[in-house]
């Protein structure tokens, strides 16, 4: 099995399709051309469309607006804007937020992207937490108005974005995880808007959600927001649509990864009379873990081998068999896949569900920026780990980036390198004995 998974270390998990594959290589070019030919004039110029742009938020035509949210983030994408964000930072953050409140679903989907980008460029901070506890409110007030899927994802992503920089405390990410959660499973009493999700909304929901668990201990999770989240994933890998079924089978093997199996299992419904009765909750709680564990495995079996159906897009089948195929070597064997994704020469290396699944989400969200963020974002660099060639002068050799990161940041870096190194910690100390996760085991921490 180990030889399976080397084979596919570069499998198409990281849902890299032709068209970025381009962008990589074509963008690195660019920015390289930039960086020879730009001279200060351009960059004043630069500055002057991004100030006329924040003016324009001002505006009371709705399509001016628009037009110039989109303007500020082909910037943001195409630069990191560190002198403008110096100077404008509160401002636009107001803005966009206005834009949230006020706009129409288009200028609301535009305005979470550029609230996004901005919290991944200025990085961990006093700023990114301002970001989070100033934006919180009104991501809420807006997934709760309207159905419209490009809008809501937009929102869901913006939030877990923002979360992930932003967040100084376990408490902080679950808040934001239990708003993203409503989505699929509101609450009584908590004004949701009732309308049936489209596969788009499903798959942004999982997928937020599974990002943010990555920087989360599993043992520090409340077990009372989360039970029965296993089974709901589990019935999401029946779902027609590919993209809900790849999200589900991330989230599962992440889950797996965190070893608390029975924080998000629940246990058996149904009352249990007579005497021993806790014993027998025990007991109907465990015998309802190891069902649900085979149920997935046979599940995960088949996804891994999935033969085409009409209409099935052939690149689209072969992501869903390759992730299959690894989330079924962990969960037999122990597994992680191992990646690595080369930017502009230089390789993004990941070793864990966790990173991986941080990786996928960035690269989605960063869209063509992507490559440009990698290569010059220090906060991208500390999440990876990641120092590429050229901006390796005046650093310190013997300081790691995962110990620059949380020297940085004493308090949301600090929790999130942590939970990292433990969840590999404890993938060491458990071995990789063959069936470790698979069905038969009922050890697993809570």
């Amino acid at each position: 099995m180990g030889k399976r998974n080397s084979q596919r270390k570069n499998a198409a998990m990281l849902d890299t399709d032709d068209d970025n594959a381009s962008v990589s290589s074509s963008s690195s070019v660019r920015s390289d051309r930039m960086s020879v030919s730009g001279t200060e004039e351009i960059q004043v110029d630069k500055e002057s469309k991004l100030d006329q742009a924040l003016d324009a938020l001002f505006e009371k035509r709705g399509s001016t607006r628009e037009k110039a949210l989109a303007a500020i983030t082909e910037a943001f994408n195409s630069d990191l804007q560190h002198q403008f964000i110096e100077k404008k930072f509160a401002t636009l953050l107001h803005q966009c937020l206005t834009c949230i409140k006020k706009g129409s679903s288009k200028e609301i989907a535009l305005a979470s992207r550029v609230i996004g980008l901005l919290a991944l460029t200025v990085g961990c901070g006093d700023n990114a937490h301002e970001i989070l506890e100033e934006s919180i409110t009104p991501i809420s007030q807006a997934l709760k108005s309207s159905p419209d899927s490009v809008k809501v994802v937009s929102l869901l992503e913006c939030l877990a974005i923002i979360t992930f920089v932003g967040g100084n405390d376990p408490e902080q990410t679950e808040r934001s995880m239990q708003i993203i959660w409503q989505m699929l499973h509101p609450k009584l009493g908590s004004n949701v808007v009732a309308f049936r999700p489209s596969p788009a909304v499903i798959a942004a929901v999982v997928s937020a959600w599974a990002f943010l668990l990555t920087t989360m201990d599993g043992w520090t999770l409340n077990p009372k927001d989360w039970q029965e989240s296993l089974a709901y994933f589990s019935t999401l890998l029946d779902k027609e649509d590919r993209s809900i079924r790849i999200a589900a089978g991330e989230a599962l093997a992440l889950i797996f990864e965190t070893g608390s199996l029975e924080k998000f299992a629940g246990a058996a419904k149904g009352p249990t009379a007579g005497s021993g009765q806790e014993g027998n909750k025990s007991r109907d709680g465990s015998t309802h873990l190891q069902g649900l564990k085979a149920k997935i495995l046979n599940q995960v079996r088949d996804l891994s081998s999935e033969a085409g159906g009409k209409g099935s897009a052939k690149k689209d089948l072969n992501n869903q068999r390759n992730l299959f195929k690894d989330v079924l070597e962990f969960l037999e064997d122990g597994y992680t896949p191992e990646v690595s994704l080369k930017i502009a020469g230089d390789l993004v290396r990941t070793s864990s569900w966790s990173n991986l699944i941080q990786l996928n989400f960035l690269k989605h969200f960063l869209g063509g920026g992507f490559v440009k963020h990698m290569q010059e974002n220090e906060f991208l660099h500390d999440v990876f780990g990641f120092t590429p060639k050229r901006s390796t002068q005046g650093v310190d050799p013997q300081v790691s980036g995962a110990e620059k990161r949380m020297f940085r940041s004493p308090n949301s870096v600090l929790n999130k390198a942590r939970t990292q190194f433990l969840n590999k910690q404890r993938m060491l100390s458990e071995g990789r004995n063959a069936g470790h996760y698979a069905v038969g085991t009922g050890d697993e921490e809570t």
